[in-house]
């Protein structure tokens, strides 16, 4: 099941909303919310429920395990345990076969790989998982207790099967008791209805755009098209996860839950190094935290660590050669930043760095997209004029007419438009409220209650636009739901 999906909208959320507030016991509804993350998991392949009950079971036991032996050997023994046992089902079910095809095409052998479909999610979640052992190993959070409590942390469907990746110590306090309220149940359905807008309004247009050019033959695609599908597919893959992540978030505020941002406007950066620290932030952190500063960081071997870091965020992201090339790739960048072209850049005006930032960005979206490397070179050289491939078509120019208005809204929430707007808006109503009693006070009433029905219309009207366009289509893809 996925969040842009009409039974998920109409029918999975509102009774799960509407059986969690009718009653207030914190048991009751912990209960209640595993449940129906179990249920969401299963409703696509119900097999794969077994191995998220394994994982979290054994790292439950594991967490209890290390924090009654803290500080001694058999702490260390369950910690090197845990990683064993995470890491090594995350490379049985979903590197096995890259594995295989490897050895194969290495030795010229014909080791016959085992035919395991991906799990969905079991990225995120072993992640998770793996890091509340580490967490509790380290002495920064207590273990959990109740089993139920740990089994709906992993299982949270809000965040289960494509992130972001929420750490036990950021809602730990919100599991053994929350408390909703109004402000923020009212937040996390304006920030659910903007991600279900971004996912079904842009990203799955932009996508079937991208379909158009670069999935066909592309003897026939031009240079110009080329560029556009490529920007298309940008604005899909940001679009696509930024929305999920927005409607993730948007879900654990409607439970009391609060998760920390994973995407804070990347395409706005003027290098490689700050766009990821604003792109999948959770992942970002993940290697900064257990994987870059135990290595030593940026005091020993600092291009060592950061080139094993790029390596095996390639690699997270699938299990295909293409994906590593992405990842040292943006790992080259940001060593080349390191050692000199932030200097270069700082005497530069800011806006060749945006420029700079955004071309080796869509660059790096190709080398994301085609697992085929005979297809990316062939893709390369026409973007890159060395194919004899004519420069544009009349195609195009009409795709570009017919699409332009969407386009330009696209183009304008990758920017901070709607925090600036909310802003002023926010400071606004502080001016009037600190203005005084009769005449101020009423005009502050009187503007909250036309902020407040202008925002239930937005978000309805972003429903109803999200829902005329899922209503008869077909094409509803998620990029992140592969790894």
């Amino acid at each position: 099941m996925v969040f842009a999906s009409l039974t998920f909208l109409y029918i999975f959320l509102p009774l799960n909303l509407i059986l969690y507030y009718i009653h207030k016991d914190n048991f009751y509804r912990n209960f209640l919310l595993t449940l129906f993350s179990l249920f969401f998991y299963a409703w696509g392949e119900p097999v794969w429920i077994i191995l998220l009950l394994i994982s979290a079971s054994f790292d439950y036991a594991n967490g209890l395990f290390i924090q009654k032996h803290h500080g001694t050997k058999l702490a260390k023994i369950g910690l090197a345990a845990s990683v064993v046992v995470n890491i090594g089902l995350l490379v049985t079910f979903k590197y096995s076969s890259f594995i295989y095809d490897n050895i194969n095409h290495l030795f010229h052998s014909s080791l016959r790989p085992p035919n395991y479909s991906l799990p969905i999610g079991i990225s995120f979640y072993t992640f998770q998982t793996l890091s509340y052992v580490i967490d509790v190993y380290k002495g920064e959070v207590k273990a959990q207790r109740s089993y139920m409590n740990f089994l709906m942390f992993v299982s949270l469907y809000h965040q289960l099967v494509a992130g972001p990746i929420v750490r036990y110590q950021t809602i730990a306090n919100e599991i053994d008791g929350r408390k909703e309220n109004i402000a923020d149940i009212s937040s996390g359905i304006n920030r659910f209805c903007i991600g279900l807008f971004k996912k079904v309004c842009i990203a799955n247009v932009a996508g079937e755009l991208v379909m158009r050019y670069m999935d066909g033959n592309l003897a026939g695609v031009a240079v110009g098209e080329s560029w556009f599908a490529i920007l298309m597919y940008s604005i899909q893959i940001y679009f696509d996860f930024s929305g999920y992540s927005d409607m993730a978030i948007g879900l654990g505020k409607m439970f009391g839950f609060h998760y920390l941002e994973n995407f804070d406007y990347p395409y706005i950066s003027r290098s490689a190094t700050e766009f990821w620290r604003r792109w999948h932030i959770s992942l970002g952190s993940f290697f900064r935290d257990y994987v870059y500063i135990p290595l030593g960081g940026n005091r020993n071997h600092q291009y060592f660590n950061l080139f094993i870091v790029w390596f095996l965020t390639g690699l997270w992201h699938g299990a295909s050669w293409n994906f590593i090339v992405w990842g040292l790739y943006f790992g080259f960048l940001i060593a080349i930043e390191k050692l000199f072209l932030h200097k270069v850049f700082e005497r530069l005006p800011k806006i060749v760095g945006h420029v700079y930032l955004l071309f080796m960005v869509v660059v790096g979206w190709a080398l994301f997209y085609f697992t085929d490397f005979n297809r990316l070179l062939q893709y390369l050289k026409i973007m890159f004029f060395q194919s004899g491939h004519p420069l544009w078509s009349f195609g195009l120019t009409f795709v570009l007419k017919e699409n332009l208005y969407w386009m330009i809204l696209s183009f304008v929430l990758c920017t901070p438009v709607y925090l600036w707007l909310q802003r002023i808006f926010v400071q606004r109503t502080n001016q009037i409220s600190e203005g005084g009693q009769g005449v101020f006070s009423s005009l502050f009433r009187t503007q909250s209650l036309v902020w407040t029905i202008g925002l239930i219309v937005f978000n309805f009207s972003l429903i109803f636009m999200a829902t005329s366009m899922l209503i008869g289509k077909s094409y509803n893809p998620f990029i992140y739901f592969r790894f």
